[in-house]
C-alpha cells in the first residue's frame, strides 16, 4: 500500500524536518492551481512522470516556471526518448495519481526503480511547495530538507539545468 499524507508527516517528524501545509480544493495541473491562493512562500513545484523507451523512470521535480526540455534532458541524462508514464505505471512506482505527483512521493518507490531529476532553478529556492501525496494541500518544506528527505527514502536527488538544449 502507497504512503498516506499521515505516514509522511510521520516520517518527516522522525526525521525532524518541520514543514507548513495548507489545505486548498483538488488541482490537477500547474494552471489549475494558478486559480488557487496558497499563502506560502518558496517556489511551488511542477512534477513530471517519465519513462524512456528504456524502461527507466524519472521524476522531474522543476519549478512551475521551468521549461523542461525533454530531448536534451534526456540526451544529458543518457536515457532513450522519454515519454509520460501511463497512471497505472505512476501508481505502481511511486503510489499516486495523476495530479498528485511530489517529490514526497519517493518514500513508495521501495524499490528505487525512480531516478529523481531537481531543477536547478528550483534549487537556488530556500523553501519549495510540494503535494503531500495528495493535490488537495500543498506543504512549504526548507530545499536541504527536501533534499535529506529525497536519500532518507534511498535515493540520491540529481541537480540539473532542464532549460538548455544539448550543445
Amino acid at each position: 500500500m502507497p504512503a498516506t499524507r499521515d505516514q509522511l508527516f510521520s516520517t518527516l517528524a522522525d526525521l525532524k524536518i518541520e514543514t507548513q501545509t495548507i489545505d486548498h480544493p483538488a488541482v490537477f495541473t500547474v494552471a489549475e492551481s494558478e486559480d488557487v491562493k496558497i499563502d506560502l512562500p518558496g517556489a511551488h513545484t511542477k512534477n513530471l512522470f517519465l519513462k524512456d523507451d528504456k524502461g527507466a523512470l524519472f521524476l522531474v521535480v522543476a519549478n512551475t516556471e521551468t521549461r523542461v526540455d525533454l530531448k536534451a534532458l534526456s540526451k544529458r541524462l543518457g536515457a532513450g526518448r522519454f515519454s509520460f508514464g501511463k497512471p497505472e505505471l505512476l501508481m505502481e512506482a511511486l503510489g499516486v495519481t495523476p495530479g498528485a505527483v511530489t517529490a514526497f512521493s519517493a518514500m513508495n518507490d521501495t524499490n528505487n526503480r525512480v531516478k529523481i531529476i531537481f531543477d536547478e532553478a528550483l534549487m537556488t529556492e530556500d523553501t519549495i511547495n510540494c503535494h503531500p501525496l495528495e493535490n488537495t494541500a500543498t506543504t512549504n518544506i526548507a530545499r536541504d530538507d527536501l533534499l535529506r528527505f529525497i536519500r532518507a527514502t534511498g535515493h540520491e536527488p540529481r541537480v540539473m539545468v532542464l532549460t538548455q538544449p544539448e550543445v
